[in-house]
């Protein structure tokens, strides 16, 4: 049995995968806010779906429960160097009857930058505790680094799966032929840049997403002193001219970008509305404390009629790298939703 298709998000988990927040040598001072964060997160997640969460140690386990009580969750005592998951939980695909399985894919820390402990582990060991079918792929990818409708599209970047420092000796043709074994993907569709400072060289969940077959949403800057506006203005030029798998020109819709959002240190940071997470009944928006956040939520949530659409803050995350789809991992259900 061939396990080979990735479900597009918005079809019906039966879990959701993320990791307690608790390396203090990597979060230092943001460590209690981006726990507080994660639990919000976590609070909205599981009106829909339970919550499966690692937790590398006993006092951590003991944190996670004490702040998650009461939530629909499962604890794990799984090791992990940072929380992820997005990008080295394995990756659920399904066969053509609807069983499910797990795909397994090279992590090599973001081509090198980010190399800790553990983490090339969690993928086998999160596959272990699920008791599935695995398979084992031998090219590196992250999870977010490609965006699925769920009916053999495929986006991506060049920026990313194309980085000398991913997977040098694979053209594109080779890649394109490794997704299509790995998740299905019948047609790779590929933009360009991602976003400035994005220490993950232009992942795709921070600049495009899928919110229905044939249906794209992504950012434009409003302010204009926004530093990503040319980049922004080329991924929605370049979106609108594609076709999918099933020959529909993308329809493109845009929201406004969170312009210029800086750390402590006036560095620019790679915030992104469009790095939601989209749960059974909730759709989880990160916000950063712009001008432009509610309406970024109230454009996404048109875009989700059947759920609850929740601005929450994800700015102590965004000082590790990423937001909430960036440490969130769905584990599909055994059957699509209509």
């Amino acid at each position: 049995m061939r396990f080979d298709h990735q479900p597009a998000e918005w079809d019906t988990h039966e879990a959701c995968w993320l990791a307690w927040p608790s390396a203090a040598d990597l979060w230092l001072e943001n460590l209690p806010a981006a726990q507080s964060e994660f639990t919000e997160l976590c609070r909205t997640i599981a009106a829909g779906e339970r919550l499966e969460v690692l937790v590398p140690t006993a006092q951590d386990r003991a944190d996670a429960q004490k702040a998650l009580a009461g939530l629909p969750v499962r604890f794990h005592d799984i090791p992990f160097g940072d929380i992820w998951l997005r990008d080295t939980a394995p990756i659920f695909v399904k066969s053509s009857t609807g069983d499910l399985a797990t795909a397994r894919f090279v992590f090599n820390g973001w081509g090198g930058k980010y190399v800790l402990p553990h983490d090339h582990e969690v993928a086998s060991k999160i596959a272990t505790s699920v008791d599935l079918p695995s398979r084992a792929h031998s090219y590196v990818l992250e999870g977010g680094s490609i965006e699925v409708d769920g009916e053999g599209t495929c986006l991506t970047t060049r920026q990313c799966l194309l980085n000398p420092n991913r997977n040098p000796s694979l053209s594109q043709s080779q890649i394109e032929t490794a997704l299509r074994e790995s998740i299905g993907a019948e047609k790779t569709l590929w933009l360009g840049d991602g976003l400035i400072n994005d220490h993950t060289d232009g992942h795709i969940d921070t600049i495009a997403r899928f919110v229905a077959p044939g249906k794209v949403v992504c950012m434009e800057a409003r302010d204009p002193a926004d530093p990503n506006r040319a980049i922004l203005d080329q991924i929605a030029h370049d979106l609108s001219a594609m076709t999918d798998a099933r020959g529909r020109r993308l329809e493109v819709i845009r929201i406004p970008s969170p312009g210029v959002i800086e750390n402590e240190d006036g560095d620019l940071m790679p915030a992104s509305y469009v790095n939601f997470y989209i749960g059974n009944k909730t759709v989880a928006v990160p916000t950063y404390g712009s001008r432009f956040d509610a309406e970024a939520v109230a454009g996404i949530a048109k875009l989700f009629p059947g759920r609850k659409t929740v601005g929450l803050s994800a700015y102590a995350i965004l000082s590790g790298g990423g937001a909430f789809h960036c440490i969130t991992q769905q584990q599909p259900g055994l059957r699509n939703s209509s």
